[in-house]
């Protein structure tokens, strides 16, 4: 097996790790300070550290640009004259417009002389065509164009990353399968999208919420940003709002506003309270019954899905991401992303893509969890894993800074001299590694071997903030179990979802003890 290469002691702070990957893990802290490190030799950088905080910098720019976009969906309805303050971009020529012409030209026989076919109209499962021409549906449609074109098209990309395995999960609960749309206008497709309300990932989910439907959240895991998680636990909240409402819009907008708020809009409307549709929608809407960004929720989510289903008539030309597919592992202990990708022989950007869910880029300490890896990898991973050294499974730790600690304190408390020119970053730019940083959060990178604890648990002291602490660092290496298998184990045993190609090959199921 490959060796992993040891790297010496560095103070690095994940403004990576504390801030884009700790962030949004409901439940952190507030605010953390990251001690950074200059590299010092070019020849020999850390492995996989220096990756995990420049792809978390870029994570993090990449949601906040998300964020701009969605806040701005989310606020002020745009103007009507914003088409006559924007020109749009000129799309290519298409086919429908060279028929216009022939039929312009040659009348009738003009579209028969180029060959062309009637293009195939859309199709919707959600009711599109009745509300398509509302005022709000189509000053949504002109958000999208004009406003936030950039930004929407990047969302078009990622919708075929997810689209599949959105429909089937939506379909397995009888449920409309252009809801998967919902998420353009949660948040793009984004895994780290981070509301104001703190609602997180794909689907937006409050952590309540998100516990209550059986995803987990706290300071090591977020499922809120797995997408296959959190995309279960969307469709049966879906469902058990369609099923209490009777109305798909209804739901929607109940997922957006809550049941109780839908229910007494409901109570307010003439009529018997039982004869409800999804104009029972547009009639709350009209009557300000409900909150403005309820009232825009559901033209949103047809303004999108118009765009989605035929982009190019939009003027849209996204390139859709491919599928994810992969393998799943076991991981017993915790363990670094940045390891797991060297055993994979794969990146950890690869690796985050497959496992958004770890929040602090480490596998949760105590427990077993089911990390992704590329598909075609996961028996390779079980093998270098198991003669992987106790050691070895950590290049970082999270260390909390203790009232009166200075960054020098902290690296000689791990026997290892800091960096030159260590500083903390995301506070004062002075504090240097000899000035005090009280109650930061600091990420210190090594080989777990030489001074890092090799198990990391966090306790709180009384009247102090947590810390690091280790276990004996001798344990013996629990076999890690490789559970190579489709889409049938990737839900819960009720689902009914037919193995798909997220998954190993198909009709593989097979668990390899090493």
């Amino acid at each position: 097996m490959s060796s992993i290469r040891r790297t010496p002691l560095v103070a690095l702070l994940g403004a990576a790790l504390g801030g884009a990957l700790g962030a949004a893990c409901g439940g952190g802290h507030a605010a953390h300070t990251a001690l950074v490190a200059p590299a010092r030799d070019s020849t020999a950088p850390s492995p996989g550290v220096d990756s995990l905080a420049a792809l978390a910098a870029r994570q993090a720019r990449d949601s906040a640009a998300d964020q701009t976009v969605l806040d701005s969906l989310h606020g002020a309805r745009p103007h009507a004259d914003t088409l006559q303050q924007h020109a749009v971009p000129t799309p290519p020529l298409k086919g429908e417009d060279v028929e216009r012409e022939a039929v312009r030209l040659f009348g009738p026989e003009g579209k028969t002389a180029i060959g062309a076919a009637p293009p195939a109209a859309p199709t919707f499962d959600i009711d599109v065509s009745s509300f398509a021409t509302t005022w709000r549906v189509l000053e949504y449609l002109e958000f999208f164009q004009v406003d936030s074109r950039d930004r929407f098209e990047i969302w078009l990309s990622r919708l075929g990353r997810y689209e599949g395995m959105i429909r089937e999960r939506l379909r397995a609960k009888r449920l409309p399968e252009d809801l998967l749309y919902l998420c353009l206008i949660e948040s793009g497709f984004s895994n780290t999208a981070v509301s104001r309300a703190r609602a997180v990932g794909m689907w937006q989910f409050m952590a309540s919420t998100a516990r209550l439907y059986g995803l987990t959240v706290d300071p090591w895991v977020d499922e809120r940003r797995d997408p296959f998680r959190a995309t279960e636990a969307a469709a049966n909240y879906l469902a058990d709002l369609r099923e209490r409402l009777g109305s798909v819009y209804l739901a929607a907008a109940a997922y957006n506003a809550g049941v109780g708020r839908i229910e007494r809009g409901i109570d307010r409307l003439p009529g018997e309270p039982d004869s409800v549709d999804d104009r029972t929608f547009f009639q709350l809407s009209d009557r300000r019954y409900l909150r403005r960004e309820t009232r825009d929720y559901v033209p949103k989510l047809i303004a999108a899905s118009l765009i989605a289903k035929q982009p190019q008539r939009y003027g849209f030309q996204p390139e859709p991401f491919p599928p994810l597919v992969f393998d799943e592992v076991t991981v017993p202990d915790a363990t670094g992303l940045d390891v797991i990708a060297r055993l994979a022989d794969t990146s950890v950007a690869a690796l985050l893509d497959l496992n958004p869910q770890f929040v602090r880029g480490v596998t949760p300490p105590g427990r077993s969890v089911v990390v992704r890896v590329p598909r075609g990898h996961g028996t390779l991973v079980a093998e270098r894993y198991d003669s992987l050294p106790v050691t070895e499974r950590i290049t970082f730790v999270d260390h909390y800074v203790s009232r009166g600690q200075t960054l020098s304190d902290i690296a000689k408390h791990y026997r290892e001299p800091p960096a030159p020119g260590a500083r903390a970053a995301g506070g004062p730019a002075d504090h240097h590694s000899d000035e005090r940083t009280r109650g930061a959060r600091v990420g210190l990178v090594g080989p777990a071997g030489a001074a890092l604890p090799s198990r990391v648990e966090h306790r709180r002291e009384r009247g102090g903030a947590p810390r690091a602490t280790g276990g004996d660092g001798e344990r013996d290496r629990a076999p890690l179990r490789r559970v190579a298998h489709g889409a049938a184990q990737l839900q819960r045993p009720d689902d009914g979802i037919a193995a798909t190609g997220w998954g190993p090959a198909e009709n593989s199921s097979e668990t390899i003890e090493t």
